[in-house]
Formats: structure tokens, sequence, C-alpha cells
């Protein structure tokens, strides 16, 4: 069975609950399952390590998780209009991966959650989308003709899922929830199509 990697990085759990939910719409498409993977935090002022293993939640990503997969769901809370600086250590070890094409041709799409309506939610998605095709992947968005994309009041945007969280961390909506479902229903369709085929 072919695999979505779901990869993020979570502060306070808004994030993890999209990954979740991006899963389940994986998971609606046969012969997909999703990996869900987060990456440890990193250290402005040591060289410290976490265990090899998380406490709770997802395990770590490795290197493997990203050559296997049939493609690439990731996530990350918006920090100043960008990708949070655990997420980028990780990508910036994936030059391996670049040498040899590991990813080239296959599917990706970003997701995000914010504090504040105007927190950059949509530069943060772009600023993701962005090492994704210097690695070749094929960029997923959600399209107009998703209902619940014209019909949100909180998050949700054509470049990928968001959620808003701001005023006490409030729950996901229901149109958060479903925009999440839908992407991963996409990104697992678009990966078992170009499964059979090479794209260079």
């Amino acid at each position: 069975m072919a695999e979505i990697l779901i990869l993020y990085y979570s502060r306070n759990g808004s994030t993890a609950t999209m990954a979740n939910q991006i899963a389940r719409g994986v998971e609606q498409v046969e012969g997909m399952s999703a990996r869900i993977r987060t990456v440890p935090d990193v250290s402005a002022v040591c060289a410290a390590t976490e265990d090899s293993i998380p406490e709770q939640g997802a395990p770590y990503a490795s290197l493997d998780d990203m050559k296997e997969c049939a493609g690439l769901a990731m996530g990350s809370p918006t920090h100043f209009g960008n990708m949070a600086a655990p997420l980028k250590h990780f990508l910036d070890s994936t030059t391996s991966l670049w040498f040899n094409g590991g990813l080239s041709g296959k599917p990706a799409g970003v997701f995000t959650s914010t504090g504040s309506i105007h927190g950059g939610q949509e530069a943060t998605l772009l600023s993701m989308m962005l090492p994704l095709m210097h690695h070749g992947m094929l960029i997923i968005g959600i399209p107009s003709s998703q209902p619940a994309l014209m019909e949100t009041e909180t998050g949700g945007t054509p470049y990928g899922p968001s959620h808003l969280s701001q005023r006490g961390n409030p729950p996901h909506s229901e149109h958060e929830k479903v925009l999440c479902r839908a992407f991963g229903k996409r990104l697992a369709t678009a990966a078992l199509a170009l499964n059979e085929t090479d794209l260079g």
C-alpha cells in the first residue's frame, strides 16, 4: 500500500490536529495510507538533542520516510509569515534526496495554523512550497470547486488548509476540518494517479 507522509511541527497541538484530519482524508482513497511524522525542537543556544523517540505524539521523521513516501503533506505553525525553525532545520538535512531526485515527481502540499487572522498564513504556506519545488515535487492546493473553501469564515486557503487559533486556541471549525480531509483525499488521489508515471 502506498503512503502519504504527513510531516509537521506543532508547538501547541493545532497543527498536529490538522495532520490527523488530513490523514483521515488520505485514508478515504483505496490503496493509500497515511504515515504521520513530526520533527524535534531545535535549540538556539547549544547543540542539545532530543531523545530519538518522542515522549508523546508521532515519531520523528527520517530521510527514509521522505524517500519511501508516494506524496507529502507538510505542516507548520506560522512564525512571522514563515515556517517554524524545526521544520526548516529538517528540510535542510534533505540535500541527499535533492542530489538523487528522491522526491522528484511526487505530489506535495502544505498546511498551517496561526494565532491571528492576519498572521501570515498564506506567506507561510508559500514559504513551505519553495523547498518542495526545488525537490521537483508537484504542488497540490485546494480548488475553488471545494465548497468549504468558499464558505469558511475561519481558516482555509487555495494554497492549502489553515487554522485560525486566536482567542484561547479554539477548536478547529467544521470548515477547517472538511478542508483538511478534502486536501488529504486530493493529495492521495494525485499520488495514486502519478504512482506509475515517471515525470523525471
